[in-house]
Parts: structure tokens; C-alpha cells; sequence
């Protein structure tokens, strides 16, 4: 699973999410595609964070650029 990119990795969890919601499916099954969304879930987390590291920006500060880490607010 971990030679997924993130977007594979994001699909499948779409899939896993949408298979646990509409389909009626015996508790083995059920517990398989979850532990395989929470697999993926780690995955894409991780990607993502990774990515958010690499992430700056470049701000406008009293006439000067200046780079800044990356910072997320909840919202936007």
C-alpha cells in the first residue's frame, strides 16, 4: 500500500468510506475495509504533512518580501 501516491491513496479511501456506507457487508468485511481506511487515512496524513513542510509563503512586510512558513487556519 505504502507505493500508493497520494491521490491512488485518496481514491481507495473514498472507496473504503463509500463501500462501510451503502453496502450491507458481513462484520469480517466490515472490519477489513476499515483497517484498510485507517492504513490509507496514515497515508494520506502522511503525505500531507511531509508536503506541508515544504510549503512557504512569501509575504509583503514595510516594503520588503520575506519568506514565512506555511501556516493553515481552519476556515479558509
Amino acid at each position: 500500500m505504502s507505493n500508493l501516491n497520494f491521490e491512488e491513496a485518496l481514491t481507495k479511501l473514498e472507496e473504503a468510506v463509500n463501500k462501510l456506507e451503502k453496502e450491507q457487508l458481513s462484520l469480517d468485511d466490515s472490519l477489513k475495509i476499515f483497517e484498510e481506511g485507517i492504513n490509507l487515512y496514515r497515508l494520506c496524513s502522511k503525505e500531507l504533512n511531509e508536503v506541508e513542510k515544504k510549503i512557504n509563503t512569501i509575504v509583503e512586510e514595510n516594503g520588503e518580501f520575506k519568506e514565512v512558513p506555511f501556516e493553515y487556519e481552519e476556515g479558509e
